[in-house]
């Protein structure tokens, strides 16, 4: 009998590190070309100039330097890294107080005989952080807690990650509000914020109810018998009801992440800022729990102990763009993938517009780097063929969106994974198709926006 191909990803760092080497071949192999640039008075970023493609003086990346540019990724996501960090030593101290495992066991309880219903609860959360605040790294440190959720209810560790990870960027693909998506795409391309909102909430509810059907569909079918009665690291059983400052802790992290939210759409707040609020919010929670200042940093150390994987596979993801970056042929990539547009009908120029998004997403892991990189781009060719720049902001949300789900360059992802135990391949097998099925809703979206002339 043949034997049966199965399908292997080697491990997230060797994945990487190849991907790295990959990325310094392509310096020796594409021409080195760049846009001009200029500042940008409404983003405060710095974006290409249309028009102003040209090759440059070839730069390619050795073997050494591309090894060299995996610290260098490290120092270049060092915002995101120490908020994984912060984030993660937090979440420590709050699974530390047992409260955590608590309330899981709570909710739990108050669903017996109704238990599917977690996973729409727990991934309305996730989603409603993606749709405002690109939730990703935030994701990490609560993997250990959902994976509690679903050894308790029978669930393979694939549902915690599909109602976490997997709603939230689905949230986050189709927001009508994200700032790091929709809203910078918005502000290039000239339009109101907000506009269109209720176009893209339609297909948000769609899209959600899709992703969230289809993992209760999943979870269904690959039950099995759950752990009950699971004791915390501390000692402390599961199967206990709330204590009397469970709340105060639940309503501590909700504030966090609220302020979080206001922060990040109406301060300017950054990664940097975000860290601070966590970091704040795992030192009061350690102090009211009792577990005084002593306790509450050895917590912290076994956090961030924990997050050093996670930590790594970011900073190596991010060493990709940068061996590209040295290489001068990420404006290389970016030109190939839209001139090519100019000469199609509106509707095949769209949905060329979305795949080449995906594609670029691949090098370009940073949906605000992706925006200010391919939107002024876009928006003069969107012009000339008479397209709405709000059906071009589409294709970039959709394209580069909904790529988050698959692409191994997305450092959280590889992270969220590692934490949940899953290897890459055997996501891709699940996600993978789901993912068609949300392009091919994208995809029809972008064709009603562009047959009613969204605006």
């Amino acid at each position: 009998m043949a034997r049966r191909f199965r399908f292997s990803v080697p491990h997230p760092l060797v994945l990487l590190t190849a991907c790295v080497i990959l990325a310094a071949i392509a310096s020796y192999v594409l021409p080195a070309g760049e846009y001009e640039r200029r500042d940008d008075e409404a983003t405060g970023r710095s974006v290409v100039v249309a028009g102003t493609y040209h090759e440059v003086e070839p730069s390619p990346v050795s073997l050494f330097d591309a090894i060299v540019a995996l610290p260098r990724g490290m120092a270049d996501a060092a915002e995101v890294i120490f908020l994984v960090f912060l984030i993660g030593g937090a979440f420590t101290v709050v699974d530390e107080t047992g409260a955590l495992k608590r309330g899981v066991t709570s909710l739990i309880r108050s669903l017996r005989g109704r238990d599917l219903l977690v996973i729409p609860i727990v991934s309305l959360f996730f989603a409603t952080g993606g749709v405002v605040e690109n939730m990703q790294e935030e994701i990490i440190p609560l993997i250990p807690v959902l994976l509690i959720l679903t050894r308790r209810l029978g669930f393979k560790p694939m549902v915690a990650v599909a109602m976490s990870a997997g709603a939230a960027f689905v949230g986050s693909a189709f927001s009508p509000i994200n700032p790091f998506q929709v809203a910078i795409a918005q502000q290039l391309a000239e339009l109101p914020l907000m506009s269109g909102a209720g176009f893209r909430i339609v297909f948000l509810v769609i899209a959600l109810t899709f992703w969230i059907g289809m993992t209760m569909r999943y979870a269904r079918r690959t039950r099995g018998p759950g752990k009950r009665g699971e004791e915390g690291a501390d000692g402390a059983g599961t199967t206990e009801g709330v204590r009397a400052a469970d709340p105060g802790i639940f309503a501590l992290v909700a504030a966090t992440f609220a302020m979080v939210v206001v922060g990040m759409m109406f301060w300017h707040w950054g990664f940097n800022e975000l860290s601070a609020a966590f970091f704040i919010m795992g030192v009061i929670v350690g102090l009211l729990s009792g577990m005084k200042i002593g306790g509450t940093a050895e917590a912290y150390v076994r956090g961030f102990r924990s997050m050093a994987y996670a930590g790594l596979l970011i900073g190596f993801a991010r060493a990709i763009f940068v061996v590209l970056q040295d290489g001068r042929v990420v404006d290389t990539i970016v030109h190939a993938m839209f001139t090519p547009l100019e000469g199609l009908p509106v509707l095949a120029s769209t949905f060329g517009m979305a795949a080449a998004q995906a594609v670029i997403h691949v090098p370009v892991p940073s949906m605000s780097g992706q925006a200010v990189l391919t939107m002024p781009l876009l928006v003069p060719l969107s012009d000339l063929l008479g397209m709405s720049r709000q059906v071009t902001v589409l294709a970039y949300q959709y394209g580069a969106g909904l790529c988050e789900l698959l692409t191994p360059t997305n450092g959280a992802l590889m992270a969220i994974l590692a934490s949940a135990g899953i290897r890459y391949e055997d996501w891709i097998r699940h996600a993978f198709p789901l993912y068609l099925g949300l392009v091919a809703l994208g995809l029809g979206a972008i064709a009603i926006a562009l047959a009613i002339g969204l605006q």
